[in-house]
């Protein structure tokens, strides 16, 4: 086991720029997950510090030892594909094998590993069969295998849940999970799926066009994002974002006002007339009906519903401010029904009230 360590490493493909500044550093046995849309660079991350890609300036560490130099075969990492990268005429077991059989591992600690690695990912009634007569999903879990049964350093997974159904996923990312607290091992997870990152990450590093946005714990991250990207890549249905211009307290928002209490400008300037964004999450809004409506409530937005996607313990609705183009998530309780048509009065929380500047991206509201 190892830190991983990461010193303004950049990665160019002739003049393309993949990843520019990306410094952090892993602590020995934590899980780590890379996360963004695609092409922000996570995967490039990944096989650098594997040792597929060369930095084309920075320096890299695992543990105390510079792996600039040092080719893939001896950093003693172990990385899972997306595309399974196994050997089509071994079974099962000599897959998850094969990296203890290079090794020289004695063939009793081999046969245990394999059995112990087969029975958490139910692999066990699969172990004769080759890779051919598997579904992608248990190729998926064989490479995931084969990279646990080594114990290396450090783990390296690019999306190794991205071909397993929705239940064998949940199943086997907690298995991960319970794996990681047992084995301890440094692991660098890359995926897009917000949940995965979410749920299995001690640190997420969010990243957009190879650059780093914001590393920290997830609870963290979410409630408090540095940016618009983060707020908005961070959460199922994503932060609604409102374009608005600030005048005397009141942000108008597509004709109608919203007023905020006064406190929340006082540690920072907001210029009249200047538009912004504001940003809500979905289960930061309530509904009020007609008759429960304030005149004088400032928090409250007119709106009518255009979409309503039952979910059983939740309700997600898509509702449009009238005259605009503007489309809010709303998420509320399984028991609430509105329709189409319908109009509906929505409660903001201005606790949880964000202001991006709409140039940068940056946060301006809250300020911590």
């Amino acid at each position: 086991m190892a830190k991983v360590h990461l010193e303004d490493i950049k990665r160019k493909f002739n003049n393309v720029t993949a990843i520019e500044d990306i410094s952090f550093e892993i602590p020995d046995g934590e899980f780590w997950v890379l996360v963004g849309p695609s092409g922000c660079g996570k995967s490039t991350i990944l096989r650098t510090i594997a040792g597929l890609e060369s930095a084309t300036s920075g320096k890299l560490f695992i543990g105390d030892t510079l792996v600039n130099n040092v080719p893939a075969r001896q950093r003693d990492v172990a990385m899972v594909f997306q595309n399974y990268a196994l050997y089509p005429h071994m079974t099962v077991a000599q897959n998850i094998a094969f990296g203890l059989e290079m090794r020289k591992v004695d063939s009793k600690i081999i046969q245990e590993r394999v059995a112990n690695v087969a029975r958490s990912l139910a692999l066990e009634h699969l172990l004769d069969r080759k890779p051919k007569q598997l579904s992608g999903g248990q190729q998926q879990r064989v490479a995931l295998g084969r990279a646990i049964a080594r114990e290396p350093q450090v783990f390296l997974l690019d999306e190794p849940l991205s071909n397993l159904d929705a239940q064998l996923r949940d199943d086997t990312r907690a298995e991960l999970k319970q794996l990681h607290q047992e084995l301890g091992i440094t692991t660098i997870y890359v995926t897009h799926d917000q949940v995965e990152a979410m749920t299995l990450a001690d640190q997420i590093v969010v990243l957009n066009r190879g650059r780093i946005q914001q590393i920290g714990a997830p609870q963290s991250v979410y409630a408090r994002p540095a940016n618009q990207m983060v707020a908005t890549f961070l959460g199922s249905p994503p932060m609604n974002i409102l374009p608005a211009i600030y005048n005397d307290h009141t942000f108008d928002v597509s004709g109608q006002s919203l007023a905020i209490p006064a406190e929340m400008t006082q540690k920072v300037h907001l210029r009249q007339g200047y538009s912004f964004d504001l940003g809500i999450r979905p289960e930061h809004i309530t509904i009020n009906t007609d008759s429960e409506l304030n005149e004088q409530n400032a928090a409250i937005l007119s709106v009518d519903v255009k979409l309503v996607e039952p979910l059983g313990r939740e309700t997600l609705i898509r509702a449009g401010l009238p005259g605009s183009t503007i489309v809010l998530n709303v998420q509320v309780g399984g028991n609430v029904h509105p329709h189409p048509g319908d109009r509906l009065y929505l409660q903001l929380d201005l606790n949880q009230l964000f202001v991006f500047d709409p140039k940068t991206g940056d946060r301006i509201l809250p300020q911590y």
